[in-house]
């Protein structure tokens, strides 16, 4: 969800500035605790017992704290009080020069606010939720007569119903997919339905009713809304009665074509509530959290349940938990995560939070609605807040275990391009030609040990114009995915890969779109990696989605050297499999070409004739007159430059 979509209190910060002022005591910007206990009793001289929200800033202003209270006179007093505080808030107040203070009408729009400034400033002495990436949605259209369905990120300016939030855009992804199957909803833009004459491949694979070109009514495309907000509203299984009764009426009418495509849309309504990794039938609406604690790291894991369905899990790693309890921790937490994405009807958590009620009036202000916040004690909530805990257990283990450089780049990277887990193949393409001439393009594969070198491919292009860089990439790309689908359709070899990176930009990111659209894969994802304006030189490489957004990283980041050195690899081996070609190219002879002629014979025929010019317009007497030449083999280079019978 955007700023600009909460209710009530998305402009918090702007509503209270006219309440707020400014503090100061100069000083250096070096720890002074004297200084800064100075200037919080400089605030304290008119502070109101009023709630609100503070922050405190160093001599440069920079936010080093934002913390919320019921009685702001109250809480800020505890920070003078520096015998009673720990070592690093007792650091912090050494760097406080100044304090601003915004007055709230409650406690809970404090609480609200205070995680609003969290996201913005993240100050280095909060409870930080690192997890700055926007969660996926699916959104049903409702601008137009056959209403489109998508995935979404971002402000919700389309007018429609969205469903989420989805912990990852593969499993948006894999469920879009099985939808697009169970209820034959148009995926396309509007451009593109606008301008159809006929039906498109969705539709000869039976994922689209075609409405484009009038292959379904509009009340007829309307059932099929309605039946998939039925099912993402939670009504599963009044869609498969419904469907199955469809099913049989069919049958009993001899209608065998449409019973079979109802039966195969029965088939995707099952692979969706087969495919759940939790059971949460009966459920509803719910959010599930649980936290683990180890070693001074902090793992809080979260599974998404919409209409009783498995909508996925994410784990949270906070960062700054130092001298904070668990249970704060998690409040923090799911304060800042519920400032990007609406929250569920029910929140299920491990433990009791001491401010549970606090934060539920908070959540439920947010969302025009009430949301309960729940510690389950028996049934099936017990049930699946145990297997978050545990899957928080696991992850936590996972973390603490990847202590390996190679371990920790390929979880950045996951992280980097919202992959489920850390990718064990990833492969790297790019093209290498001059000027059109000994065209080919080139794989390099990478796993957690390094590179797998054993795997390099290269691609003689064959068809796609050579000058044309798009086109080879789809050439490639073809060519590569469409053997993989034919050598390992279960995908049980361990020859896909988990991640494609592409050396180039928006075209060649396109052009694997347009492979990945036209062979069915959706669950592949593949990035595009573009030299920065100095052509790379200073680390700017841009980073290009297939949705279109693009991102750059930290000159420093250990990850973006891990993506140069991948990058590099692909450089270096497309360009060493162009060279070798060229130089073939430059000593290759028009004798090569013909059939049955070895290195001797070419030789002997070059030394009699001179050139491979002359030996082309010999005669067939001439040819058998040169040394070591049978009459066989002068025969075939006759036929071979002047055709059968001539």
């Amino acid at each position: 969800m955007s700023k600009a979509d909460r209710p009530d209190l998305p402009n918090a910060a702007s509503r209270f500035n006219e309440e707020a002022q400014t503090y100061a005591v100069r000083g250096a910007d070096q720890p002074d605790l004297e200084g800064g206990v100075a200037a919080i009793r400089n605030v304290l001289k008119t502070l109101p017992a009023k709630p609100g929200v503070y922050r405190m800033h160093d001599a440069r202003g920079d936010v080093l704290y934002v913390g919320k209270a019921r009685a702001l006179k109250n809480r800020v007093t505890n920070y003078t009080q520096v015998d009673r505080l720990p070592n690093r808030l007792r650091r912090m107040v050494s760097l406080t020069r100044s304090m601003t203070i915004v007055t709230t009408n409650s406690e809970a729009e404090a609480l609200l606010l205070e995680a609003q400034l969290i996201k913005r400033y993240r100050p280095a002495y909060n409870v930080l939720l690192r997890d700055d990436k926007s969660f996926p949605f699916i959104l049903l259209r409702a601008d137009h007569d056959f209403p489109r369905i998508q995935k979404h990120r971002g402000a919700r300016r389309h007018k429609g119903e969205y469903y989420g939030p989805f912990a990852s855009a593969g499993s948006v992804n894999v469920t879009l997919n099985a939808l697009e199957k169970l209820f034959l909803l148009r995926s396309c833009t509007d451009s593109f339905f606008n301008n159809r004459d006929r039906p498109c491949l969705l539709y000869q694979i039976k994922r689209c009713s075609a409405p484009c070109v009038g292959r379904i009514d509009k009340p007829g495309y309307a059932e099929l809304v309605a039946d998939a907000k039925a099912f993402l509203g939670g009504k599963s299984t009044a869609v498969q009665a419904k469907l199955a009764k469809e099913m049989e009426g069919a049958a009993e009418a001899l209608d065998f074509e449409r019973a079979a495509l109802l039966r195969d849309r029965l088939k995707a309504l099952t692979f969706i509530q087969g495919s759940q990794a939790i059971n949460a039938a009966g459920i509803g609406d719910a959010d599930i959290f649980a936290l683990a604690h180890k070693q001074g790291v902090i793992g809080i894991q979260a599974f998404f349940i919409r209409g009783g369905q498995n909508w996925g899990h994410r784990a949270f790693f906070p960062a700054h938990i130092q001298d904070s309890s668990e249970e704060e921790v998690l409040t923090l937490v799911l304060a800042q995560f519920y400032e990007e994405v609406p929250p569920a009807r029910l929140l299920l958590l491990d433990r009791d939070l001491p401010e549970a009620e606090l934060l539920a009036e908070a959540l439920s202000d947010r969302a025009g609605r009430k949301v309960e916040i729940a510690v389950p004690q028996r049934g099936d909530r017990v049930r699946l807040v145990a297997q978050a805990k545990r899957n928080a257990e696991e992850a936590l283990d996972r973390r603490l275990a990847e202590t390996t450089t190679q371990g920790k780049l390929l979880r950045e990277v996951a992280e980097l391009f919202d992959l489920s887990e850390p990718p064990q193949r990833i492969e790297i393409y790019d093209n290498s030609h001059i000027q059109g001439s000994n065209a080919l393009g080139a794989m390099v594969v990478a796993g957690p040990e390094g590179f797998i070198k054993g795997q390099y491919r290269k691609f003689n292009i064959k068809q796609a114009a050579t000058d044309d860089d798009f086109a080879m990439m789809r050439e490639v790309m073809e060519r590569r995915f469409s053997r993989a689908q034919e050598e390992d359709p279960d995908r049980d070899k361990g020859e896909w890969p988990d991640l494609v990176l592409i050396d180039g930009g928006k075209g060649q990111v396109s052009a694997v779109r347009e492979v990945f659209e036209r062979l069915g894969i959706e669950d592949v994802p593949f990035i595009g990696i573009a030299k920065g304006p100095h052509h790379g030189r200073e680390g700017r490489e841009v980073f290009h989605f297939p949705d279109g957004r693009e991102l750059t990283l930290p000159v420093n980041a250990p990850v973006l050297f891990y993506l140069q050195r991948l990058r590099d690899e692909v450089h270096r081996y497309a360009i060493g499999a162009h060279r070798t070609k060229r130089a073939k190219a430059i000593t290759a002879s028009p004798l090569d070409e013909v059939p049955g002629i070895g290195p001797a014979r070419k030789k002997a025929l070059l030394l009699h004739f001179g050139t491979a010019r002359a030996v082309r317009s010999a005669s067939l007497e001439d040819l058998q007159k040169a040394p070591g030449v049978s009459a066989a083999v002068a025969q075939t280079v006759y036929d071979f430059y002047h055709g059968e019978g001539e």
